[in-house]
């Protein structure tokens, strides 16, 4: 056997290996979904909420309902932004994973569900519990540090990139604490802009050479 026919079997051993221990069906786009979503909700959410200071200016007068109101559209921003960025990250993992000849289930994938969930969980008990105690300004610094936690947990079983991905939000999240009223921008930045930027360098990193195969 040549060198080259070892280098060859170390190598289908590698990938073996990985795909028995790492979920390496996510797609870089999906990260590039989840961006572009949390970048169209943010502006809508900027505008609704210039809207509400406008009125509020203009009138003088703090109105509790407008305000609760305004909240419960958030809510269901949150909520549509949130069902679109995980539409689109199943739609393109699934697309993938059958590309590759994977399954998009495994025991892997529960290992990354279920490592993400537990903080995802926490985090959304914690803001409800911010909420009901009317500490909104702290729901974007808690949404990227719980969800940066999330990422560094699930990244043990998949690309080590996550991992660095969510410290990042995790670093942003800190300092969002100290900048309370520009929590939107934070947000915008987190879940919008460094999502495309790490859904690009994914797709550059592990799905480019197969694309150009193609």
């Amino acid at each position: 056997m040549t060198d080259q026919q070892h280098l060859n079997t170390l190598s289908d051993i590698k990938r073996i290996m990985d795909r028995s221990s790492r979920y390496i069906s996510l797609s870089g786009l999906s990260g590039v979904c989840a961006g572009i979503s949390g970048l169209v909700g943010a502006a809508i959410a900027h505008s609704w909420i210039r809207d509400y200071y406008t009125r509020w200016e203009t009138s003088g007068i703090f109105d509790k309902q407008d305000f609760n109101i305004l909240k419960i559209k958030l809510t269901i921003l949150g909520l549509i932004v949130m069902g679109l960025a995980l539409g689109g990250g199943t739609y393109f993992t699934w697309r993938k994973a059958r590309k590759d000849g994977l399954p998009i289930w495994d025991k892997t994938a529960r290992n990354v569900f279920y490592s993400g969930l537990i903080p995802m969980v926490a985090g959304a008990a914690f803001i409800a519990g911010m909420v009901y105690n009317n500490l909104e300004v702290l729901v974007a610094p808690a949404c990227l540090l719980f969800y940066g936690l999330a990422l560094v947990n699930a990244s043990k079983y998949t690309f080590g990139d996550i991992k660095y991905f969510g410290i990042a939000q995790i670093i942003l999240g800190i300092i969002n604490v100290f900048y309370l009223r520009r929590g939107l921008y934070f947000w915008a930045f987190g879940f919008g802009v460094l999502h495309i930027v790490y859904g690009v360098m994914m797709w550059w990193k592990y799905e480019r050479n197969a694309s150009a195969e193609d």
